[in-house]
């Protein structure tokens, strides 16, 4: 085989000019050269054993003696390494991949060499024919290393110093450039006979097909971002800082590990992408979530790190928080580990913060805070403007306090908004007004708190329960007091942008920053129902948390448990009801027994989540006495709930029956209310009994069903009850 027959002419070269195989025509001319030079080595020999036909099917005698007289670990083609001499160690050009490939990885011109050989097989089958008579082998297709090393080795010594090059710790096996699988059926085969396979990623990228690894495009994407600073809403510092730094990392071939934390996670995307465009660089994500957790973690976060360096791209790694649990703890591990020896820009984002590793060091964090009321009423602004809908400015502003919300977020939001506006009118309009024309669309607060709700408490809706609030201020029955007060919590709540940001007090306070509220009062005095209230009118979520989901009889199961309740609140904008959370929120008790001391812990670590937490939780209570004192000066205000006197009773009675419940003409709400003494929400149960007891009748609410559905009542609460008046009234209307 001369290497002016290889197929590889001048007139091809010319045809291919432009097309990446062009760029690896020389080196592959050069691999000719050496591959013609051994088979005129190896022709004499071959040539002198018995019939062709079954070369490398049997070992003749003959052969066998001939084997037995060669040197150990001597290689036939070494003269044919010193006589191509420095020919065989030219450097492919600067612009071409395999160039890119071989900088990159830092390997060396014997791991180029090999690199070529294993690549021939992949662009034409006729390497295949080659390797496997130079191996006198015809099953032996793939070159091995025991032939790459008689290629390129001079004599038996540089052949052993060689076979560090296909270890573990070699370039080509480190960063699986090359694998060496194991024959079929020979598991137990040495170093030398195994194959030589190029990864098919390396292969695709050598001839141009520089598109992401499949193994990782189900969690991976690889992006060509701009570089535009502009948008982001991160301080001036922040904008000045990260380019700064990472450019010197970059110039200086250091490593330079981020971690972006805070709720903010577009803006932490947005500024990777921001920071890859000024560095000329690609960004490469990576979303834990959909991490392919049956595949061997260990390999896919090395084949992460290589396509980084393959694409000279930055790598971004978001929801670390996912790796933080016990069960990940080997995800977790083989992640930093293959990270810390990247030799690029690596960001992690996550919510919480950095907890120091072992494998990496000089991690630099950066935080990511929600915008401040001032740039979230700009966030609003600019979204709405974008995508053309008007909106008050009062309602922009209310909305911009209610709910904390990153960027991505409130852009989120209104286009949600937008889709149920459209919904609602295409519900209200009919065929006469429709006329071909799109009225300009305007939002009112009321979509955007309904879209804004939409976009977040998802995850606590997995461990707790949500309330639909439909009571407003007419429904609730209270004295002047307590219901003043529960106005006063929702101008607390709706003016915090005002105290906190516009007045600075903000910066004096680092903890505190929520409103925690207390109701107190005696079962069915309307604490739930103010909680409604208060949702309703500042159009939040409510969520009721489950007390038997949370306390548990195993020590650190209970602070677990809050901990997950109060992170994920955090981050929904909703309000936290613990009903009859005396169980949870007792005094703390003198030290017994080890039981004693882990409840005061629990206590305690309770205590700390409520100062920390910046939203609305109301605590609900019927015995206040037992409320330990470090609650109550971390509570903003406590509501009396009063069981209702007489008075109050009979406004309940006539706010019960909704407009189209039929009502007798015996129904007396001032006697209901005299003979009657339960509180609201017993009152609630013998209505709605009684209606029953009516609709299986004559279809008419009579005072004798609100009576019998009385007495039934009075039975449930082991109470005796005398109807008194009421038996009389109805003797008499009888």
């Amino acid at each position: 085989m001369a290497a002016a027959s290889s197929g590889i002419d001048t007139a091809d070269l010319k045809v291919a000019r432009n097309s990446s195989l062009a760029a690896l025509w020389p080196a592959l001319q050069r691999l000719d050269g050496l591959l013609d030079r051994a088979v005129q080595v190896m022709q004499p020999i071959r040539g002198s054993d018995g019939s062709p036909l079954f070369r490398g099917l049997y070992i003749e005698h003959k052969q066998v003696m001939r084997l037995l007289a060669q040197t150990p670990g001597a290689t036939p083609f070494g003269a044919v390494r010193r006589i191509l001499g420095q020919k065989q160690d030219a450097s492919p050009p600067a612009d071409t991949a395999l160039h890119r490939v071989i900088e990159e990885f830092e390997l060396s011109t014997f791991d180029a060499d090999v690199l070529l050989i294993a690549l021939a097989p992949e662009l034409d089958l006729r390497y295949e024919r080659i390797y496997a008579y130079l191996q006198d082998d015809v099953t032996r297709k793939r070159p091995t290393v025991e032939l790459a090393l008689n290629l390129l080795c001079e004599n038996a010594d540089a052949k052993l110093e060689r076979r560090l090059h296909f270890s573990p710790q070699g370039s080509l096996m480190h960063h699986a450039i090359l694998h060496a699988p194991a024959e079929p059926n020979q598991t137990d085969s040495s170093l030398l006979a195994q194959p030589l396979k190029l990864d098919e990623q390396i292969t695709r990228v050598l001839l141009g097909h520089a598109s992401l690894d499949p193994r990782l495009a189900s969690f991976c994407k690889l992006i060509e971002p701009a570089n535009d600073w502009g948008p982001l809403r991160l301080s001036p510092e922040t904008k000045r800082a990260l380019p700064q730094i990472a450019s010197r990392s970059t110039s200086g071939d250091l490593p330079l590990f981020l971690y972006f934390v805070g709720p903010a996670g577009e803006e932490k995307l947005g500024a990777a992408e921001a920071l890859a465009g000024t560095l000329g660089l690609k960004l490469l994500t990576v979303r834990i979530e959909r991490f392919p957790i049956r595949e061997s973690s260990d390999a896919l976060w090395k084949l992460l790190a290589r396509e980084a360096k393959i694409h000279r791209a930055i790598l971004f790694i978001s929801n670390f928080d996912e790796l933080r649990s016990s069960d990940a703890a080997s995800g977790r591990q083989a992640l930093l580990d293959a990270v810390a020896q990247h030799p690029g820009i690596v960001i992690l984002a996550g919510r919480q913060g950095w907890i120091p590793s072992s494998s990496v060091f000089g991690v630099l964090s950066i935080d990511f805070e929600i915008p401040g009321f001032a740039d979230r009423c700009e966030c609003w602004k600019a979204s709405l403007e974008k995508y053309g809908v008007a909106c008050d400015s009062g309602d922009v502003a209310t909305v911009a306090s209610r709910f904390r919300f990153s960027s991505g977020q409130i852009e989120q939001a209104v286009a949600a908004a937008m889709v149920r506006s459209r919904w609602r009118a295409a519900g209200e309009s009919t065929a006469a007004d429709s006329d071909g024309q799109t009225a300009p669309l305007t939002l009112s607060l009321g979509d955007l708190a309904a879209a804004a709700r939409s976009q977040c408490g998802h995850e606590l809706a997995s461990l707790t329960r949500r309330i639909d609030p439909r009571y407003r201020w007419a429904d609730i029955i209270l004295p002047a007091d307590p219901k003043a007060q529960l106005r006063e919590i929702c101008q607390q709540a709706e003016f915090r942008f005002v105290v906190f940001d516009r007045w600075g007090f903000d910066r004096k306070l680092s903890l505190g920053k929520g409103l925690n509220v207390l109701f107190s009062g005696p079962p069915g005095t309307g604490k739930t129902m103010g909680a409604e209230v208060i949702a309703n009118e500042l159009g939040l979520d409510l969520y009721r948390i489950d007390l038997s989901q949370v306390v548990s009889k195993y020590i650190g199961e209970t602070e677990k448990n809050l901990d997950r309740i109060f992170t994920a609140a955090e981050h929904s904008n909703a309000i936290l009801f613990f009903d009859e959370a005396d169980a949870l929120y007792g005094k703390r008790s003198e030290v017994r027994d080890s039981h004693d001391r882990y409840a005061n812990i629990e206590i305690s670590y309770l205590l700390q989540k409520m100062e920390e937490y910046q939203g609305m939780s109301i605590l609900a209570t019927n015995l206040r006495q037992n409320l330990d004192e470090a609650f109550v000066r971390r509570l903003q205000a406590i509501v009396e709930f009063p069981f209702p006197d007489e008075l109050y009773r009979r406004q309940i009675w006539e706010h019960v029956f909704p407009r189209e419940a039929p009502l007798g003409e015996d129904v007396k709400f001032d006697l209901l209310a005299r003979e009657v003494r339960l509180a609201g929400g017993n009152i609630k149960n013998i209505a709605l009994s009684a209606a029953f007891a009516a609709a299986a009748d004559h279809g008419v609410i009579h005072l004798s069903h609100l009576a019998q559905a009385a007495h039934r009542e009075h039975q449930k609460l082991a109470r005796s009850w005398n109807p008194g008046a009421l038996a009389a009234a109805m003797v008499a209307h009888a």
